[in-house]
């Protein structure tokens, strides 16, 4: 779908047919993979593209990495502080084209109680039908920069956890409204 066939309206994300993964390097060769059930999020596209806006948030305590003891600690104070910090948030500050079904959006990422700017990239895919948006999105959060320093290291370069986080969301959307509603 080409962005020049967005329609400009209000998108909803559709949580039941969307997901939030990630990926991060564990003991410096495997990788561990994991996801958030609990998230939400809206899209403002506008006829004018850098005036969309995009946001979103999920619920750390919904966090699945697949080992209870795991998601127990990664929840816990030592490392996301799901009590204190519920939520990871986003808020875009600038949607634009960065190639026929490519937007980069940039915006500021809450995690932990620091604010950072990241760079999504989403490809927008065509879901074969007008009340549908699909979107398939792309980030790397470094954890050091949401002060999530957690990583024992086991010798040489290696670490426990890695400091890169691969982040994918799979995004539908239903068409909430459009400007002429």
């Amino acid at each position: 779908m080409p962005l020049s066939s967005l329609a400009a309206a209000t998108w909803v994300v559709d949580a039941e047919q969307s997901s939030v993964a990630f990926a991060v390097k564990h003991l410096g060769f495997a990788t561990v993979h994991g996801t958030f059930a609990e998230f939400e999020g809206t899209l403002g596209v506008s006829e004018d593209l850098a005036a969309s806006t995009v946001a979103g948030s999920v619920a750390v305590d919904s966090l699945d990495a697949g080992e209870e003891a795991r998601d127990a600690f990664l929840r816990s104070e030592q490392f996301f502080d799901a009590q204190s910090q519920p939520r990871i948030t986003f808020a875009s500050t600038r949607v634009e084209p960065a190639g026929e079904r490519v937007l980069r959006i940039t915006g500021d990422l809450t995690m932990h109680g620091i604010t950072r700017e990241l760079q999504l990239d989403a490809v927008v895919r065509d879901a074969g039908h007008e009340q549908f948006l699909v979107l398939d999105v792309t980030c790397v959060v470094k954890r050091s920069d949401f002060g999530l320093k957690f990583s024992q290291g086991l010798g040489g370069s290696n670490a426990l956890v890695g400091d890169k986080v691969d982040v994918t969301l799979a995004i539908v959307a239903a068409l909430q409204c459009s400007p002429h509603d």
